[in-house]
């Protein structure tokens, strides 16, 4: 039997399923999930924007030095000691228009309360979040694809992370 991956990073556009799936092998492999919104963005009201470098970097560091971890994130260029200590790396790549979607839908679901949003959500932020999922197609995957060249041994690229949800829930 293979031993299952007890730290996973999980990078991909926005609406990709990153979270989704990083909370669904959490609960299935008991192991604590990271966002790295939370790491990249400041929760003070006083700081709010980007946190310094120095601080996202303890931050992450905080994480992936535990035994097991999930982080999950679109952000891939400061990320170097995670994928290096990552059993397995996923990167999920459905559909733009898929995700497309899937964006909108959250945008609804955050403005009307029935999921809590880390940020103000508005109109402009939702033409702007479209915008970048379509760039994110253009240009970012590419560099993403190119930067875990490297890790290509415990690289996963998945188009519906539904296929790796069901393939750890045979094992």
């Amino acid at each position: 039997m293979t031993e299952l991956p007890r730290r996973i990073h999980i990078i991909g556009s926005t609406g990709s399923g990153k979270t989704y799936l990083a909370k669904r092998l959490s609960k299935q492999l008991d192991i604590p999930y990271y966002e790295l919104d939370k790491v990249m963005w400041s929760s003070s009201v006083e700081m709010a924007g980007k946190n310094s470098p120095e601080i996202r970097d303890k931050l992450l560091n905080e994480i992936i030095v535990k035994e097991s971890w999930i982080v999950e994130g679109v952000y891939y260029k400061w990320l170097a000691d995670s994928f290096n200590l990552a059993d397995k790396i996923i990167f999920l790549t459905p559909n733009t228009f898929v995700r497309d979607l899937r964006i909108m839908n959250r945008f609804i679901k955050q403005r009307i309360g029935i999921e809590k949003s880390n940020y103000r959500q508005t109109l402009k932020g939702l033409v702007e979040m479209i915008k970048w999922n379509h760039g994110f197609e253009a240009e970012r995957k590419k560099e993403i694809l190119e930067i875990l060249k490297p890790y290509d041994y415990k690289l996963a690229i998945i188009k519906n992370n539904n296929e790796l949800i069901n393939d750890s829930n045979s094992q």
